[in-house]
């Protein structure tokens, strides 16, 4: 019995396929951040770049596409062929906020991309203006109760995570504090050291280095363990208020359809980086926890997440168009 020609083509292109993505990589990786150079994506990459080249044998070329949130960025690798050589490094903004944000986002995460590995969680402090007389959540939230709408809160702008923490805080606490959108976190922290906002949320190191120095005062941190770089400072849970744990994430992706064998080659290399001490110790004195998660486990954390910061923003009435 004679096996059809199509048959033995079909049979050989996979087999040439398999030894092909056993062999990744065998060029450069090109790795998209959607923001300029030297913010805190870019650290995060560079933290992560020269070990990772060591376990894939690989040079890992950083590409900035900044622009639109993240979104500039996104559609490039969106567009890219699926083979494994071209990444994204992208924020809890980019992967999960940004759908619910913008009305006419031109991609969707998990249908676009490709989840590679969760790398990092990032945590917020929650501030207040030193001169305040709460010293504490507690204190804070009975204070802002009894001044409804008189407490104002600052954020880095509309929709990013300075502006959903809050309003995550004020849904759980039942507080009625006013938003005031600022053009990045700079002129917001200004402003609530002077006092003309009372509230925000920022990043762990920005946040502890001007607590540290007086100028704004931690109240708790919002991951559900303490944070070592504030280790004085209670989580909001420890504050009284159950289950409270929202917290940042950094991870990479892929275009969509990437065979599950290149995914489980970047996957791992991943976790080999983080395994190493010195990765972790750096990683945390630049304000984020590593917290590893493959591929697949990292697509499953994406579809919890995604509804989560949805409702948030549906919640904050924030729209971009």
């Amino acid at each position: 019995m004679r096996t059809p020609i199509r048959t033995v083509a079909a049979v050989l292109l996979l087999a040439a396929a398999s030894v092909a993505h056993a062999a990744f990589p065998e060029k450069p990786i090109r790795l998209v951040i959607g923001f300029p150079a030297g913010g805190p994506l870019d650290q995060h990459a560079r933290l992560l770049a020269d070990r990772l080249q060591a376990v894939l044998g690989q040079p890992l070329i950083i590409d900035y596409k900044a622009g639109a949130g993240g979104t500039v960025g996104a559609q490039d690798v969106m567009k890219a062929p699926a083979d494994g050589y071209t990444l994204m490094l992208a924020n809890t903004g980019v992967m999960v906020i940004n759908p619910a944000l913008y009305a006419k986002l031109p991609y969707q995460t998990l249908r676009d991309f490709t989840p590679i590995a969760r790398t990092a969680m990032q945590p917020l402090a929650l501030l207040v203006n030193p001169n305040l007389p709460p010293k504490n959540l507690r204190e804070f939230v009975a204070y802002a109760k009894a001044r409804p709408g008189q407490v104002n809160y600052g954020s880095a702008g509309n929709g990013g995570i300075s502006h959903l923490v809050p309003e995550m805080f004020k849904n759980a606490s039942g507080l009625f504090m006013v938003h005031i959108p600022y053009r990045g976190s700079a002129p917001a922290f200004t402003d609530l050291m002077a006092g003309q906002v009372q509230f925000m949320a920022e990043s762990i190191p920005q946040a502890a280095a001007y607590h540290k120095q007086g100028k704004v005062r931690a109240l708790a941190v919002t991951s559900r363990e303490r944070n070592p770089a504030l280790p004085d400072i209670p989580t909001v849970i420890e504050s009284g208020i159950p289950g409270f744990e929202v917290v940042g994430f950094y991870g990479f992706l892929a275009p969509a359809n990437l065979p599950k064998d290149v995914a489980a080659r970047l996957s791992d290399a991943f976790r080999q980086v983080l395994t190493s001490p010195d990765i972790r110790n750096r990683m945390i004195a630049q304000g984020a926890d590593p917290a590893f998660l493959g591929h697949e486990d990292f697509a499953r954390y994406l579809q919890q997440e995604t509804p989560r910061w949805a409702d948030a923003v549906k919640r904050s009435g924030a729209r971009m168009d």
